[in-house]
């Protein structure tokens, strides 16, 4: 059975502006355990990082990639099309039109180039899904999911407990 720090994840985002939304991302993936590998390369402003970056990804041991992008947000599929490893795309909300645009570039993607995308600014889902992902190989992530959907389901169990509570002294 492999053990979650082996697993590796790369975090790139297409601006250090998007550092506000991919913090919960990267913290999420170090309570996991899992590495986390973070830069930004911009699809259109160094496009041949980008692609060197995606060839290279699977010999360097990154076994899943999270790219974040607002705008244009061609990152993810510029490196979607560069690798045969998972490229998970995190729509980053933009001033122009509140991440809709964002959205609509990650998720049209091509046939044969696959984007799995999370909803504008979803970081969190994108490291749940990127544990997920890993842990068909990293079974000790398997268990670790299963003890953080526990912790959830615990949360709204509480939160409905406080709720009731209120509701009687109306």
């Amino acid at each position: 059975m492999c053990i979650s720090k082996d697993a590796r994840v790369a975090v790139i985002m297409g601006s250090d502006s998007d550092l506000s939304v991919m913090k919960s991302c990267i913290k999420i993936l170090k309570d996991f355990e899992v590495q986390c590998d973070v830069m930004v390369c911009s699809a259109h402003r160094t496009p041949d990082k980008a692609s060197e970056f995606a060839r290279n990804a699977e010999a360097t041991g990154i076994d899943v990639i999270i790219a974040a992008a607002g705008k244009a947000a061609h990152l993810p599929g510029v490196l979607a099309a560069y690798t045969p490893i998972p490229v998970i795309g995190v729509p980053i909300k933009s001033s122009t039109l509140d991440g809709l645009d964002s959205l609509l570039s990650i998720v049209q993607m091509p046939s044969g180039i696959p984007v799995a995308t999370v909803a504008v600014d979803g970081a969190e889902n994108a490291a749940l899904l990127a544990v997920q992902i890993l842990s068909v190989a990293y079974h000790g992530l398997r268990d670790k999911m299963v003890e953080y959907k526990k912790s959830l389901a615990e949360k709204v169990e509480k939160k409905n407990k406080e709720l009731q509570k209120k509701l009687e002294e109306i």
